[in-house]
């Protein structure tokens, strides 16, 4: 009994450290939601301002797994629409809340 106790519990408390927000750092391109990772490189920012323009949110696609994340603050991101950027902040799901954005060196430099 007290076996199974412990097991439950070590589920439940994987399983609420899980639940909470990642705190991090990351380095990618903010892009629009219609190009996505295909907008994800040097050059873009006309076609990223184009789109959001055409009513397209803003995302940020990570270097590193090329995973697409929504952006919770549209406006604190606006300026780097097409930038290679580093951002901290914290994501939960699919969605990150930026911190702070900086712009980050081109890739392969």
């Amino acid at each position: 009994m007290k076996a199974r106790f412990a097991i439950v519990m070590s589920i439940v408390l994987v399983a609420s450290a899980l639940a909470f927000a990642a705190d991090g750092s990351w380095t990618g391109y903010i892009t629009d939601s219609k190009c996505g990772v295909k907008g994800a490189h040097e050059g873009a920012e006309d076609c990223a301002a184009k789109c959001v323009k055409a009513g397209a949110k803003l995302v940020f696609v990570n270097d590193s797994d090329k995973k697409v994340y929504a952006i919770a603050d549209q406006d604190k991101v606006a300026a780097h629409a097409g930038h290679h950027v580093a951002v901290k902040g914290s994501v939960e799901g699919d969605t990150l809340t930026v911190a702070s954005i900086d712009m980050a060196p081109a890739k392969g430099k």
